[in-house]
C-alpha cells in the first residue's frame, strides 16, 4: 500500500528539560504514517544528514521520529537548524517514493548464511 505525506506546517520548537541539549522540534505532516513509513523516514533523514558536522546532538529515534501526524526531532541546536529543512523535505519525498515503488521491503541482497558468516568474523570478547 503506498503512502504519500507532505509537510504542512512550519517547524515549532519546545524547550527540553534542564540537562538536555537543544530543543524539541515538531513538524506536522498531512496524515498519520504507518510505522514502516516512519522507520523509512528516519533512515532516509539519517542518510541526508551524514557529513553535516552540526547535527551532533540530534536524536533520530526510529521508534518515535513520527508521533501521530508529526515529525519529532529531539536535541536540535541553533547551529543545525538551517540544515534540517532541506534534509527533512528530501527524506519525506524519498520515503514517499519508496512507499509507492515497494522499496520499503526490498528483497535481501545476500543470503542469511552469508550474513551469518560475515557476522562470525567480527572478533568480540567472549562473555
Amino acid at each position: 500500500m503506498s503512502e504519500d505525506y507532505q509537510i504542512v506546517s512550519r517547524a515549532r520548537g519546545e524547550p527540553l528539560p534542564e540537562g538536555r541539549t537543544g530543543v524539541r522540534v515538531r513538524v506536522q505532516l498531512s496524515g498519520c504514517p504507518s510505522p514502516r513509513w516512519s522507520r523509512d523516514l528516519a533512515a532516509r533523514l539519517s542518510r541526508e544528514l551524514v557529513g553535516h558536522p552540526a547535527v551532533g546532538h540530534l536524536r533520530l529515534n526510529v521508534n518515535d521520529i513520527v508521533q501521530g501526524d508529526q515529525i519529532v526531532l529531539e536535541g536540535v541546536e541553533s547551529s543545525e537548524a538551517p540544515v534540517l529543512g532541506d534534509a527533512l523535505e528530501q527524506a519525506v519525498d524519498a520515503a514517499n517514493r519508496a512507499s509507492t515503488t515497494g522499496a520499503l521491503n526490498p528483497p535481501p541482497k545476500v543470503a542469511q548464511e552469508e550474513a551469518d558468516g560475515i557476522a562470525r568474523t567480527i572478533e568480540l570478547p567472549q562473555p
